[in-house]
């Protein structure tokens, strides 16, 4: 879905970012601005700024700001394009959709309908579930067994679904409506209406939200020994399985505060681990761990620990688990896999030996580079030629859906090394390339062949006269400088952190505007080759910019890297964290300079100094190498 730069300018000037951050988090006036206590990190006193006049947030603590649709992203777990269309939804503006027709257009907006309906149905029944419950003592006591208390219950809103076949028909008097078996609570029998029933019978009751809070489907579990234990709302149009994931909505903060998500294999581990101290766990809902699920995760946190029992059902799906990780596992995010002795699950394993003990059972989890080496070597007899061989094979299909970068490099080495080749060589058989008579030993080349020194601050440079780079026409500015670098490595964005994002797409005009084109850009179509840009940017306010910067470089592309081992774009992105670095301690000195000034009438003031020095000082001595 394309959606033009305009309407977005047009939504983040109409929209109120007081009004949209003031619904998460308690604001009070400080001078000019509203303060409260970041929701991004824990706090004891506010240091969490929003402004009126600028539309914009900014923590001096953590560092992290944005606008809106920013917010909306970070702190609810929306893609861009839904955080967009919420907002357009409240503010009364129709998203448009340069390439849908009158008819397609009428079909979205249809469905956005049948999907505010069928959530209204099953937030009635969320309600109906809940009064059950409390009066229920056979389903209160199944609780308390577990050692749930009544505030963990009402955080996720568990219930109960009565026996009978049709306790519903009590909530909804229209018991033929079509809209409850759309959304997969009642059940009609194939002999006609007089067969309908209700899904859910006689079992407590786990409400699924999606990361906006509302009632999707839902999980119930019988109290006795009937079949199945567990069962799942159908797919429907708001309920997709293999993409949500239960009790992230209610562990959004907590994946911020504990810095990792904990996946668990249960809607009881979730609630049970929220009882016992880890808020901060989430669970598959029958299926395997996915891309689609980590994608929603890691808008949230950049670390993932999958929690599996130790028996071999467990290892499987650990080894599924880990298919879905593969595409997901950059640089700049961690997967790990932790398993829990066979007789215990999360639950029994806190309850035996204590909270500290499962948290050091989570700090010794195995990382994902080690599982995959586990899992592809798992058979093979490495002191044979064949079984090398077996190991060389096995490795290639999930090597290969690594994501490039550091990770992906490192890992090829390690398998070369248990087969017994160079890099160089395990790449050309899996490339299916002929063997060299002679061998080649790929990692002969200079040591020193970088041009960054570990351990020094790296001010970016111009290139070698003569050189390739050095022909163009040089940037004038920072702002300039850092356009270049990614209208040239598009991919480099997936590479920075919300801060740089911010610090990018704050800039004034017009570089501020062609930042925030740039990460529309890489949210709808992932990272692109500087032609396929150029075609986009036609008609643009900062079409001009762009190809002023980007003068001369269809004619001559840059340079292969020196390091054969090296990760393509490495270079260009070392650059350009080491100049957005110095651009973030120039805003920040500023940022103090106004803190101070500020501190004569405003008593937080001075405190917000003290915040955004401490931030400074910890990117002065950031190194980049």
């Amino acid at each position: 879905m394309t959606i033009p730069h305009t309407f977005i300018q047009e939504l983040i000037a109409r929209a109120d970012v007081v009004e949209i951050v003031g619904r998460y988090v308690q604001l009070k006036k400080g001078g000019a601005n509203f303060m409260g206590l970041c929701p991004f990190h824990s706090e004891k006193s506010p240091s969490f700024s929003v402004s009126p006049t600028k539309q914009f947030y900014h923590c001096f603590g953590c560092g992290k700001n944005g606008d809106a649709v920013r917010f909306l992203m970070d702190h609810v777990g929306m893609t861009f394009v839904e955080a967009v269309q919420d907002l357009a939804q409240q503010y009364g503006m129709q998203v448009p959709e340069d390439e849908a027709s009158p008819q397609d257009r009428a079909r979205a907006a249809e469905q956005k309908q049948k999907q505010t309906t069928l959530t209204d149905v099953l937030e009635k029944a969320c309600l109906a579930y809940k009064k059950h419950l409390k009066e229920s003592p056979r389903a209160i006591a199944y609780f308390k067994g577990r050692g749930l208390s009544g505030e963990i219950a009402k955080q996720f809103d568990l219930g109960y679904a009565p026996e009978g076949w049709r306790s519903l028909a009590s909530v909804f008097p229209h018991y033929d409506d079509p809209l409850l078996v759309e959304s997969g609570l009642v059940i009609t029998g194939e002999d006609g209406e007089d067969k309908r029933y209700d899904r859910f019978r006689d079992r407590v009751m786990f409400p699924i939200r999606n990361v906006k809070g509302e009632c999707i489907g839902f999980g119930g579990r019988v109290l006795g020994d009937d079949k199945p234990k567990y069962l799942n709302s159908p797919e429907t149009p708001v309920f997709s399985k293999g993409r949500e994931l239960y009790g992230l909505f209610e562990a959004r903060n907590a994946l911020r505060d504990a810095g990792y998500a904990l996946v668990t294999e249960g809607y009881m581990d979730v609630v049970a681990l929220a009882q016992l101290g880890f808020p901060n766990a989430v669970a598959t809902l029958g299926t395997a761990c996915t891309s689609d699920h980590l994608q929603k995760l890691f808008r949230f946190t950049d670390s993932v620990v999958f929690s599996f029992d130790g028996d071999a059902a467990g290892r499987r799906a650990a080894r599924k688990a880990l298919d879905g990780a593969l595409p997901m596992a950059t640089d700049v995010r961690s997967c790990k896999f932790l398993f829990l002795p066979p007789e215990h699950d999360p639950d029994s394993y806190i309850r035996s030996f204590g909270q500290d003990a499962f948290a050091r059972y989570i700090a010794e989890a195995i990382p994902l580079s080690r599982f995959l080496i586990d899992s592809v070597r798992e058979g093979c007899e490495l002191h044979t030629a064949e079984g090398r061989a077996h190991l060389a094979s096995n490795a290639k299909p999930l090597w290969g859906q690594l994501p490039e970068g550091a990770l992906k490099r490192q890992l090829l080495a390690e398998i070369a090394d248990l087969v017994q080749l160079s890099s160089s060589e395990l790449n050309d058989v899996w490339q299916g390339k002929a063997i060299s008579s002679t061998r080649t030993e790929t990692k002969s080349y200079k040591k020193n062949s970088s041009p960054y020194t570990p351990g020094k601050r790296y001010e970016p440079k111009p290139p070698p006269i003569g050189s390739d780079r050095q022909g163009r026409r040089q940037p004038a500015s920072r702002s300039d400088h850092a356009a270049r670098l990614l209208l040239a490595n598009s991919s480099a964005w997936n590479d920075l952190s919300h801060e740089e994002h911010a610090l990018l797409c704050d800039l004034p005009q017009p570089h501020g505007a062609l930042f925030v084109w740039l990460e529309i850009q890489q949210h709808e179509h992932g990272p692109q080759t500087w032609g396929n840009l150029r075609e986009g940017l036609r008609d643009e306010a900062f079409e001009g910019l762009a190809l002023k910067l980007m003068s001369g470089l269809e004619a001559s592309p840059p340079p292969e890297p020196i390091d054969p081992d090296a990760t393509p774009g490495r270079e260009a992105l070392n650059e350009l964290k080491a100049l957005l670095n110095l651009m973030l301690i120039d805003q920040l000195k500023q940022q103090e300079t106004e803190a101070l000034a500020a501190a004569a009438t405003d008593p937080e003031a001075l405190e917000r100094y003290r915040a955004i020095n401490r931030r400074r000082l910890e990117l002065m001595a950031t190194k980049v190498t």
